[in-house]
């Protein structure tokens, strides 16, 4: 590439990067991302311009902004707040259109484990076991739909519970490396298994009552589910389409976002064990005790996951602009 077509290429991206460098309040992750740029463009020109005043120029703004980064990490503390207050929902904003085309892999199982069901009565016993449905149909028959709940101590299912969440959220987030694939599978099958579970007590005509217990924890672990798919569909995608970015580079950065989001969700995953394990099992509570936690539960994801991501972004713009 000749030099004046390498400046007109990256021009607007060293302006931005330039008037960046006078903000004190740059996030980690965008003051990182700048220096690497910064750095891949100077090894670039450094190869092919080894005189030019294009390497001063990008050696001058590479140095500036190391000793940002320095004053960075001297001055930075609470860096364990500032993950939970900018650097995971920043990350989320980056990611929104891999959580839609999560959300959509499982929808679209949920609709075909409905389908199969329908047409198949015997499809649970297949996909879910025969076992547990049979387990299930003479709970059904004693007049506890729900007592498989009730079957552990409290502490051990728990534990159990939220170690295979947090496990099932790593799967999806790191079989992403296979160009998507295996995350896809496993937002499919969890998508199959949730739509047979639910279709197969709406033809014993226990849809309401199961759906008050299952979506009591359901709520936090399926949308954490769907969430840790759009991490790992970040990660597949990196390798499919990197952009105007080296490939390795563009894995890195993405290898860093889908962590994040990973890391970020063990939390839910353990609120959403908690109250699977001591909350779930209590079917004779009013109807109301259910509903709020679904609501408060369903709340929380939309406002941390989704709609708070979108105020930290433009904030942050914001916060560029007037800098």
């Amino acid at each position: 590439m000749r030099e004046a077509a390498f400046i007109k290429h990256n021009r607007d991206k060293w302006q931005k990067i330039d008037n960046e460098t006078r903000n004190t309040n740059i996030p980690a992750e965008t003051m990182a991302d700048n220096f690497i740029e910064l750095t891949d463009d100077l090894s670039y020109a450094r190869t092919f311009y080894p005189r030019s005043q294009t390497v001063r120029y990008l050696n001058q703004l590479a140095g500036r902004y190391f000793i940002n980064i320095y004053q960075y990490r001297k001055s930075e503390k609470g860096w364990f707040w500032r993950f939970w207050k900018e650097s995971l929902p920043l990350t989320m904003y980056r990611c929104r259109k891999y959580m839609l085309y999560s959300f959509i892999f499982m929808f679209a199982g949920v609709l075909l484990g409905i389908f199969s069901q329908q047409q198949e009565s015997n499809f649970a016993s297949y996909f879910l076991g025969s076992g547990y449905v049979n387990m299930t149909l003479e709970n059904i028959e004693k007049g506890d739909p729900m007592a498989v709940y009730k079957d552990e101590a409290k502490e051990s299912m728990f534990y159990g519970i939220a170690f295979n969440n947090i496990r099932v959220a790593f799967l999806a987030f790191i079989l992403g490396i296979f160009c998507s694939v295996g995350t896809v599978w496993v937002l499919f099958s969890n998508g199959i298994m949730l739509g047979v579970f639910q279709f197969f007590f709406y033809q014993k005509g226990l849809l309401l009552t199961s759906a008050m217990s299952i979506w009591l924890h359901g709520t936090l672990e399926i949308s954490a589910i769907i969430i840790a798919g759009g991490a790992g569909i970040t990660l597949g995608n990196s390798l499919l389409f990197p952009g105007s970015h080296k490939r390795v580079y563009a894995l890195q950065k993405a290898v860093m976002d889908a962590l994040k989001i990973a890391l970020g969700l063990i939390p839910v995953f353990i609120t959403a064990a908690f109250i699977e394990s001591y909350l779930t099992r209590l079917t004779e509570m009013p109807i109301y005790f259910n509903l709020t936690i679904i609501g408060l539960s369903a709340l929380f994801i939309i406002w941390y996951f989704f709609y708070y991501p979108y105020l930290i972004h433009k904030r942050t713009n914001e916060r560029a602009k007037e800098n």
